[in-house]
């Protein structure tokens, strides 16, 4: 048994996100916006025929990157509501990238419950690392999702990404546990209950009200766990950094309705009109929302991979001046669940972040995604069939689908990079998985 672990959490952070991505959907599906970058997006990833393997990708790029010893990972969680078979978890397609080295003793399976899922198998991975069942090795963490929807208004935010996390001790960024508030209840607001279709059913106006009241309940119990700790009021200034999807005004507001003298003036004077709205009357109040972040803006929604993006776009843009300092993070998960936690000790010197992609992108015309969503429509659920062998969009280090076969069995290929003379040719290797997702 491995001794007591200390200041558990995130060692190293991968994202992959497909090569394809969209600019100007919006205007194709003739959404109404008030600026230049409607929805708060400037672009939108989007998962070919072909760029199905991206979460195998990310945990192979995070192994090789930081020289991980494939027999170190003793727990693999997934996070994801993109699923296609009812029975075999994305897991189980990922065991493929260890089972060449003979290591077929990693505990886990998938989480599941809408974007929630992914910080559901972060926690399960960090209480592994906790407990007295920690053999000594790794846990990894993959959040993969591709958020599709069907043709309307809400089309233009999907999005698709993984993220992998290697989780350990003395790591760069801890979790501190103590400081954990969570909200589990039952609504409607968002769900996928037709298995012949990857798209979901959203009641809007409800999704909003539910995640709201789930992030005000969520801050006042880590509020209250904060008081008792250390014995003085929570507010938003004893966190360097917020990440929330929307509302980061809201936790102002809750401060303001907590302690006024919290805030300060010039806050104060802003939310005074507030004041006296009821609970339903400032869920419905939009002048309490605000977006942010680099990544997501540019890959769009990734359900379960979001939050970390976010994350991500932080330790990217501020890794400098995060030193030492504390950041709460805020997920969430339709139908719904949600918590609040907090991140802490980020070191001098250690930035556990790898991006891949980011220098290949490519953009595409807006009728060109229109054409694979419907063809992807027509293939879901099918099986059968062999996908087209262009490769050319793909970046090297890429699972792609070849083929779906008579009993539904997927197969992938690896997409590498050979050197021949000065030239440098992307071709398919003759390594193929079975049962990728």
């Amino acid at each position: 048994m491995a001794s007591q672990a200390k200041d558990v959490g995130i060692l190293a952070m991968e994202i992959y996100f497909p090569p394809t991505c969209i600019q100007q959907l919006w205007k194709l599906m003739m959404v109404q916006a008030k600026d230049s970058t409607p929805l708060g997006l400037d672009k939108s990833a989007w998962r070919s025929a072909l760029s199905c393997g991206f979460q195998l990708a990310a945990v192979t790029s995070l192994l090789e990157k930081y020289g991980i010893d494939r027999k170190q990972i003793g727990r693999l969680e997934v996070g994801s509501e993109t699923v296609i078979d009812k029975s075999k978890s994305i897991k189980t397609f990922l065991m493929q990238v260890f089972e060449a080295c003979g290591n077929t003793d990693i505990e886990g399976v998938d989480s599941t419950n809408a974007c929630y899922g992914g910080t559901a198998a972060l926690f399960n991975c960090v209480n592994w690392v906790e407990s007295s069942s920690w053999d000594g090795r790794y846990g990894l963490v993959v959040c993969t999702d591709s958020a599709v929807y069907a043709e309307g208004a809400a089309r233009p935010t999907g999005g698709a990404a993984a993220i992998a996390m290697l989780v350990g001790p003395d790591a760069p960024i801890a979790f501190e546990s103590r400081l954990r508030g969570s909200h589990m209840s039952h609504a409607y607001d968002f769900y996928e209950p037709n298995l012949a279709s990857e798209y979901p059913v959203v009641d809007g106006k409800l999704s909003q009200t539910c995640y709201l009241m789930a992030l005000d309940s969520c801050y006042k119990r880590i509020s209250d766990k904060f008081e008792k700790l250390e014995g003085k009021p929570f507010s938003i200034s004893e966190a360097a950094y917020f990440l929330v999807q929307k509302s980061f005004a809201r936790l102002h507001y809750n401060d303001f309705l907590r302690d006024a003298s919290s805030v300060d003036e010039a806050t104060r004077e802003k939310l005074v009109p507030f004041a006296a709205l009821s609970g339903d009357e400032s869920y419905q109040s939009r002048d309490l929302e605000k977006p942010s972040t680099l990544i997501p803006k540019q890959v769009g929604n990734m359900y379960t991979a979001s939050l970390y993006a976010a994350f991500a776009s932080l330790l990217h843009n501020k890794h400098s001046s995060l030193t030492g300092k504390q950041v709460i993070m805020f997920s969430y998960g339709g139908s719904l669940t949600a918590t609040m936690f907090s991140l802490f000790q980020l070191r001098e010197g250690q930035h556990p972040f790898s991006l891949s992609n980011i220098a290949t992108i490519m953009d595409f015309p807006p009728e060109k995604f229109v054409e694979t969503m419907k063809l992807m429509e027509h293939r879901y659920g099918v099986k059968d069939f062999v996908t087209s062998k262009d490769t050319s969009l793909l970046s090297a280090g890429t699972y792609y689908l070849t083929e779906v076969d008579h009993m539904y069995r997927r197969f992938y290929a690896k997409k590498s990079v050979h050197v021949t003379s000065n030239m440098i040719s992307s071709t398919p290797t003759s390594d193929v998985l079975q049962n990728g997702h």
